[in-house]
């Protein structure tokens, strides 16, 4: 099985290309926002699109609840397929999906400025900015027949035949664009402050004797990117306590917020005199 991934910012066209790329490497499966798709059914899976809260809807996309996780994973061993394509924000994004589905890593990782040109990315930002509209890669009635809350219209892509400069038309694929009930509420921002309390609180839950002195907090296109200084206590193994700290807070922030820690550094100021301190 090779696996193919597909990255780009929030709203930028990844699923409107994800056919166009998909018939590129003649990929069996597309997995877009909880969805596994193949050709224009919807196989299994749960579609991030439906829910009712952002946050919610990220956890749906990254298959962190384990039912929907598990009926995904079953369904990619039942079909078999040669070639895999993931759609998402960041290669973290897409590594994660893969590992939670039990499928190889992507091999290739496709930026959507390769496939798209900058109008029409400036233009898919614009739809999901301005007018709130999605895009699931299968044609309207397979949508409305599952999910009839959030169809709005069917877009069908039509292209002249290479041999014709004139003549008839075919029709080359079908998308559904769909409004989100998060899309028509406000935005849920996550502050920097909020960030630092809850590095803070799995700081303290991991090692109450390390000590924070510092937390720098930088937003990216893939996610959150931390800095943290801190004191730690004599006699402490630094090389394994340090990473599976990293960790900790990683998957902690991202379980409960559904926010992406794209990576936590450790910056250690000091070694504080502990003769308590237990490794």
């Amino acid at each position: 099985m090779k696996t193919f991934a597909l990255i780009g910012e929030s709203g930028t066209g990844k699923s409107f290309q994800a056919k166009f790329v998909a018939q590129k490497y003649r990929v069996d499966i597309i997995i877009d926002d909880g969805l596994l798709i193949r050709g224009n059914r919807i196989l299994a899976g749960r579609s991030a699109k439906q829910e009712k809260s952002f946050l919610a809807a990220v956890k749906i996309a990254l298959f962190d609840d384990k039912t929907h996780r598990d009926e995904a994973a079953r369904r990619l061993s039942a079909e078999k397929p040669r070639k895999i394509l993931i759609i998402g924000t960041s290669e973290k994004m897409v590594n994660k999906i893969a590992m939670r589905l039990q499928i190889q890593p992507p091999k290739k990782f496709i930026k959507i400025e390769d496939v798209s040109s900058q109008t029409d990315i400036e233009n898919a930002v614009r739809i999901r900015r301005i007018e709130g509209k999605h895009v699931i890669p299968v044609p309207g009635i397979e949508v409305k027949k599952i999910y009839p809350g959030i169809f709005f219209e069917t877009v069908s892509i039509f292209k002249k035949k290479p041999s014709e400069s004139i003549g008839p038309v075919f029709k080359l694929h079908e998308r559904s664009l769909v409004k989100p009930e998060y899309s028509k509420r406000s935005k849920i921002i996550i502050s920097d402050a909020a960030l630092n309390e809850m590095v803070i609180n799995c700081v303290d839950e991991y090692n109450p004797k390390i000590q924070i002195k510092k937390i720098s907090v930088k937003e990216t296109p893939q996610g959150y990117r931390l800095i943290m200084t801190i004191d730690v206590p004599y006699g402490i193994r630094l090389s394994g306590n340090m990473s599976a700290m990293q960790c900790y807070i990683i998957d902690n922030i991202e379980h409960f917020t559904g926010i992406l820690i794209e990576e936590v550094n450790v910056i250690i100021d000091k070694i504080m005199a502990d003769k308590n301190a237990v490794s």
